[in-house]
Order: C-alpha cells, then sequence, then structure tokens
C-alpha cells in the first residue's frame, strides 16, 4: 500500500505500525495509517474498527459508534468489537445497551478479561454493586495483573464501606503502574474516610502524590501575561467532570447563576462523561463553555492559558476525572481549589482553596494544608435543592409508635465506629425506634446488619434502601424523623437535603475537615446544639431529642423555612463573598509583579 514514509507496506506490516503507534498514545498517526488502509481496503473491519476506538478516546462518540458498527456488520464474532461498543454506549450514559454489549462479547469469548472489567464498571453505575464486584474478580482471574480492574474493584470496595480492602487494591494497582495518577487518586480520596487517618497521615500520601505526579511537570510552568490591572473584570474559570446531575450542582449552580456579570465572566471547562437537562442550566450560566473531555491535561492547560483565565477553579480535587495535572501545569496566575470535598488537594500550584470558620477553625495549625485557607465569611458553600423536591410532611412519630432514624449517606462513610454509635442511640431511645439505611451491596447490607445486631439491634429494626432517583430519594426523609451523621467524613449534600425536608441531624464533629462540615450547615440554620464534640454528647442529644416530640414537630414544620432564611441559601451573598475573596487574590498576584 501507499505510505508516505514505507511506500511497499503490506496492509498486515501497515496495521501492526498503526497499532505500536495506537499503543503509544499516537492518535494521529495511528489514525492517519488506519484511514489509509480503508481508502485501500473499504471494509477492512479491524482498521473500522480501531478507527472508531480512536473516535471514542477523542469524544467523538457518534462516529465511533458508526465505525465499530459497521465493524460488526464486516465481522459479527469478534468479541473485541462488541466489547468496545459497549465502552463508547456506556460513554453516551446508555448504560442497558452497553451492558448487552458486554455480555455479548462474553458469550463469545468468555476468556476476554476487559470485557467482564467494563460490564463491572457498568454494572457499578447501575448501582448492581454485587455484581459488579463478581465482574471485577473475574477480570482479575483471567488476568491477575490488571491494574484498571484493580483500581475499579478498590472503587466499588469503598464505596461499600470496605476501605482497608479498597485501600489494598488501590496500592496494588500503584504497584503495577506507579506513575498513573488515578490509581494514586483514589487511594488519596479514600484515605479521607478513613477513621484512622487525619490531616497529617493524608499530608504525607500528598507529598508522595505531588512528588510522583506534579513535581516532574514545574518545568513546563511559564510566566503569564494576563492584564494586570487590579480591578478589571476578571475571567473565571471553572473546571469540573460533574456539570450534570451530581451533588455538585446543589452548590455550583447556585454561585454561577449568582456571580455579577459586571465584574465577573464565566467560563465552564466540562470534562463530561455524558451530559443532562441540569448541563443544559449549567451551560446557561456560562459566559462561555468548554467541551474539554477530549483534551489531554496538556492541551486543556494550553486552552484556558490561551483563553487568558485569571483565576482557574478546581472543583473535583482527587475524584474521578480528576484534572489536577493541568493545574500543575499552572495555566493561570491564580489557582484555587473548592467543594469537591473539604481538605487540601496537596498541590504548591494551586494557591488557595475556599472555606470556612467551621471547616478550618482559625485556631488551629493548618500547616497540613497545602494552599493558603481563604475563610469566606459565612458559610464554605450556598445550597439550591435543584428541582425544589416534595413538601415538607408531617412528623412520621406522630401517627407511629416509634421514631425512625435515618443515615441516607453514601455506605463509604459508615465505619463500624459510625455503626456502633447508632447502636448506642438506638438502644438508648426505646426498643421500637427504627433505622433506615442505604446501602447498594446486599453482602455490605448483612455485614452492617450483623454487627448492629451484636450491638443489640435486632434486624426487625433496620431498613435498607438502593440507589433510586433524587426524587424518590427525597421523599425518603418522609418516614424519618431524626438524620444521624457520618464520622470523620461527615454528609454534605445529605446534611443539606435532610434540613431541607424538615429532618434535623445529629453530628459528630472531629479534627479534620471533612468531620466539621455539618457543623457549619447546622450553624447557618441556628441548630448549634445538634452538633456534637465527643459521642457521649452525640448519644445525648439524639436520645434527648428523639424524646421531645414538641421540638421534633416544631422543627419539621419551620426548618425548610428558616434554610430559606440563612445564608445557605443565599446565592447573591454567597457570590459576593465569593467574588470579594476572588478579587483579593487577583489584587496580590497583581502586587506581586
Amino acid at each position: 500500500m501507499s505510505n508516505p514514509a514505507s511506500p511497499n507496506l503490506t496492509i498486515d506490516q501497515a496495521m501492526r505500525i498503526a497499532l505500536t503507534h495506537h499503543r503509544e498514545g499516537r492518535l494521529p498517526e495511528a489514525e492517519g495509517i488506519y484511514r489509509q488502509i480503508l481508502a485501500q481496503e473499504p471494509n477492512h473491519a479491524p482498521a473500522l474498527q480501531f478507527l472508531g476506538v480512536i473516535a471514542y478516546q477523542t469524544a467523538h462518540h457518534d462516529q465511533a459508534l458508526q465505525l465499530i458498527r459497521r465493524a460488526m456488520s464486516l465481522q459479527p464474532e469478534q468479541a473485541s468489537y462488541h466489547s468496545n461498543l459497549g465502552m463508547v454506549l456506556a460513554a453516551k450514559g446508555e448504560l442497558v445497551d452497553a451492558i448487552a454489549a458486554f455480555s455479548a462479547a462474553i458469550r463469545l469469548n468468555p476468556a476476554l478479561a476487559d470485557a467482564h472489567y467494563n460490564l463491572g464498571k457498568v454494572l457499578g453505575q447501575r448501582g448492581n454493586v454485587d455484581a459488579a464486584i463478581a465482574a471485577y474478580h473475574e477480570a482479575l482471574r483471567l488476568r491477575p495483573q490488571f491494574p484498571d480492574a484493580l483500581c475499579n474493584l478498590g472503587n466499588v470496595l469503598k464505596d461499600c464501606g470496605q476501605l482497608d480492602q479498597a485501600i489494598g487494591r488501590y496500592r496494588e494497582a500503584m504497584s503495577l503502574q506507579p506513575q498513573e495518577v488515578v490509581y494514586h487518586d483514589n487511594l488519596l480520596y479514600s484515605l479521607h474516610f478513613h477513621p484512622e487517618c487525619d490531616s497529617w497521615k493524608i499530608r504525607e500520601e500528598h507529598l508522595r502524590w505531588e512528588e510522583r505526579h506534579a513535581t516532574p511537570l514545574e518545568k513546563l510552568i511559564r510566566p503569564h501575561d494576563n492584564d494586570r490591572s487590579p480591578d478589571r473584570k476578571l475571567r473565571i474559570g471553572y473546571v469540573s467532570a460533574h456539570f450534570r446531575d451530581h451533588s455538585e450542582c446543589f452548590f455550583v449552580l447556585p454561585l454561577l447563576e449568582a456571580h455579577d456579570r459586571a465584574h465577573i465572566e464565566v467560563h465552564c471547562y466540562a470534562s463530561l462523561v455524558w451530559a443532562d437537562e441540569v448541563t443544559a442550566r449549567f451551560k446557561r450560566s456560562a459566559d462561555a463553555w468548554h467541551d474539554v473531555r477530549g483534551l489531554s491535561d496538556a492541551a486543556l492547560a494550553e486552552q484556558i492559558r490561551a483563553d487568558q483565565i485569571d483565576i482557574l477553579i478546581d472543583l473535583t480535587m482527587h475524584m474521578s476525572d480528576s484534572r489536577l495535572l493541568c493545574f500543575a501545569r499552572k495555566p493561570a496566575p491564580v489557582q484555587v481549589s473548592w467543594l469537591a470535598y473539604p481538605g487540601s488537594t496537596g498541590m504548591s500550584t494551586i494557591d488557595y482553596r475556599l472555606s470556612d470558620r467551621f471547616l478550618d477553625p482559625p485556631d488551629e495549625d493548618a500547616s497540613w494544608s497545602f494552599e493558603q485557607i481563604i475563610r469566606l465569611p459565612d458559610c464554605w458553600c450556598c445550597y439550591n435543592p435543584v428541582g425544589g423536591g416534595p413538601d415538607v410532611t408531617e412528623l412520621p412519630a406522630a401517627r407511629a409508635a416509634h421514631v425512625t432514624f435515618g443515615a441516607l449517606n453514601n455506605p463509604c462513610k459508615v465505619n463500624e465506629r459510625v455503626l456502633d454509635l447508632w447502636a448506642q442511640v438506638l438502644n438508648a431511645v426505646n426498643g421500637s425506634s427504627r433505622l433506615l439505611m442505604f446501602h447498594t451491596s446486599a453482602a455490605g447490607r448483612q455485614r452492617a446488619a450483623s454487627f448492629l445486631e451484636s450491638r443489640g439491634v435486632a434486624p426487625h429494626r433496620l431498613e435498607f434502601v438502593s440507589w433510586m432517583p433524587r426524587p424518590q430519594y427525597l421523599r425518603l426523609y418522609e418516614r424519618m424523623d431524626i438524620a444521624l451523621d457520618t464520622f470523620p467524613y461527615n454528609g454534605i449534600t445529605t446534611t443539606c437535603d435532610a434540613l431541607w425536608m424538615g429532618v434535623p441531624v445529629v453530628t459528630l464533629t472531629g479534627n479534620v475537615p471533612a468531620s466539621r462540615a455539618s457543623r457549619g450547615l447546622l450553624n447557618m440554620v441556628a441548630l448549634d446544639e445538634l452538633a456534637n464534640a465527643s459521642p457521649e454528647q452525640f448519644v445525648t442529644t439524639a436520645t434527648d431529642l428523639a424524646n421531645d416530640r414538641p421540638r421534633l414537630t416544631e422543627l419539621r414544620r419551620t426548618l425548610r423555612d428558616r434554610m430559606r432564611a440563612s445564608p445557605l441559601m443565599n446565592a447573591r451573598r454567597f457570590a459576593r463573598n465569593v467574588e470579594n475573596a476572588y478579587r483579593d487574590m487577583w489584587r496580590r498576584w497583581c502586587q506581586r509583579a
């Protein structure tokens, strides 16, 4: 065939060269050769299929579907084609069809480890946790040294509350591919849920992360030529993979929609896997919308620099689809971390993180934080229950012979210390009190139930619920009198949701920012007395509240209005606080000229 570099290559030889380019990440070179092959042989199924994979890798999902389906029509028995089709469908959010594609691949070739791995990913997204774990184990049986499968198995185990096992899987994956940042990100994030990890232990892992992944990129940092006028209109860039129906939207949307456009120009850099109706609202809230899913961290950094962004805000930290290695290149003069979770990114190239006096008390030693802490005047976040949700209903205890406690937090926040404390509360109230818990794994439910039973809580006093769409999830609060918080990682969205539905939250504060999140939220609605400094106080507070029916009734009736009247839902006030912080950051940078 004709090839500029080697005009006498056969198609098979050209395919081998293209695949080498493809495996090593040289996508334009691989694409060029695949297209040359197809120019000579239009029905060359492997070239069509791999061209479809490149389209998938560059976020051209519709094109990828066309190419892979065409290849499948030519070679329908190729299991890998079905598996790759499933990957594209999953990226488009078509999860049921993706499961069917992966299942077809496994029927054609049960030994295809990639298909089992990808099936596990989609099953996990669908909330079928036990089946996802089984799929990952099968992938690892077929390919024991499969770091992606180890990492994703770790993610599912974490979400089931099996933190030690999850951390072990992350470390195994890191030992196989030490330079893969995703594995290290997942390890770091999981440490925030572990009751044995304080901010200083997490700092140690942050130091290892920065040395391994970020420090080598320091040589790429260049001076910025942004206009240094201290009072001009600022270009603010927000970077996230979660500009959609995600817990982030309840806090980011109110800020973006309330920004003062006379002084702020909002740019959103979206690494979305898929978009939805909430994405459309995000787009309307931005002055400029950038779809950057297909860009590498290096390319994203160059685009941000070209856009002359003045202040760049990371909304993801070490959570999934993080773009921290873009921030490591310092594409904007001022870089800030906010919202993803309370704590540090561990990056010296991120200058500030937004916080408040509750998450980071001014009198505490915060030298573990890599960024300079900026304490906003009221609270570090502002809440908007996007879509509103159902009306507040009558207190359940008013029509039942028992009090119902609830805990709808992610199971990764529920450790044995938490369960032990909840058992003490249930035993201290009366024998008919109930606990409504969230858990997606049958095995996880059994572990929690067995532990609580060992602490004197009979199984009939427990009810477990699985993931459900937000309207149905909010209706669960109609059955709940009091919410019991988790520690060392408090609820944030769940705390706000409970208060919005008229349900008071009893929390235990601790010595890391994530363990003080609910305290700040409760302060905003004048419920400081529900934030406790010791386990003993937590039990007493929850017990006294459960036995005070008039107090519970009054809270049920007034909490939503108290939220509406508080700084927690005053988006305009919050936006001015954030904008003042941005202006101060900007002026400091200008003064360093």
